[in-house]
């Protein structure tokens, strides 16, 4: 079944109308009729209804909600990936492997040794945040996560401080697996997974990560890509959360 999102103010009194994009994809590209259901997600509030369409007219799709889904497509665990700034080629993958294994919200992060630059940042957000909503879609996720704009990994401190744990994916450690912090940590619900860019996190990052308080851990004995590690170790958080 199809999935679409739609804002609050889309829906009302049991009948929800979708118009712009997802209007052309439904009536042109799906070629779907009156009868037909669908999965709408509501932006805001994050509830996901089961709909028939009802009407088809030049610019909206009518559907009436038959009724509201009970069980979440979400993670019990809310994780937000800061992610060291890749080529725009792996980035764009990123985004969509991680939005399809229920990342919460991805902010990309200039690291020491970030070999890629932004240039038109706001244009590159917005395909950004268009990648985030087509893998939601895809995956039948009941939230669009965010792609915020990059930050200084300077700025990182007062943010993370907001988070039950913070895990720092290291090719250098040897020591301390993903698994064990989960597992010591059941209880968190707020989670800050970082990974290094294609030059990985310098030592000086990695010092200063210890010391406010965050979580450094390998994957694994292999080493892996920067576009790979977001993937492995949020199928790591998957199992120990979610299928454990």
């Amino acid at each position: 079944m199809y999935k679409f999102f739609v804002n609050n103010n889309q829906i009302d009194d049991g009948v929800i109308k979708i118009i712009g994009e997802d209007y052309n994809h439904i009536v042109n590209v799906l070629r779907m009729k009156n009868g037909d259901e669908i999965l709408v997600s509501n932006k805001q509030t994050y509830e996901t209804y089961n709909c028939k369409i009802t009407k088809i007219t030049e610019n909206e799709v009518v559907c009436i909600i038959n009724n509201k889904l009970e069980d979440s497509s979400e993670l019990v665990v809310e994780v937000d990936l800061y992610q060291g700034l890749p080529k725009a080629d792996k980035f764009e993958f990123i985004i969509q492997k991680a939005v399809e294994l229920g990342v919460h919200q991805i902010t990309p992060v200039n690291m020491k040794y970030c070999i890629a630059k932004i240039k038109d940042e706001e244009k590159k957000n917005a395909r950004w945040n268009k990648i985030s909503e087509v893998a939601s879609k895809q995956s039948k996720r009941d939230i669009i996560p965010k792609i915020t704009f990059s930050m200084d990994f300077k700025n990182l401190d007062n943010i993370l401080k907001d988070y039950d744990l913070v895990v720092v994916a290291y090719e250098n450690e040897d020591k301390t697996s993903i698994r064990k912090i989960l597992e010591s940590n059941k209880k968190a619900r707020k989670i800050a997974l970082i990974i290094g860019p294609e030059g990985g996190l310098s030592k000086e990052e990695i010092n200063h990560l210890d010391e406010i308080g965050a979580k450094t851990v390998t994957l694994g004995k292999r080493i892996l890509r920067t576009e790979t590690a977001p993937i492995a170790a949020l199928s790591m958080i998957i199992y120990e959360y979610e299928l454990n």
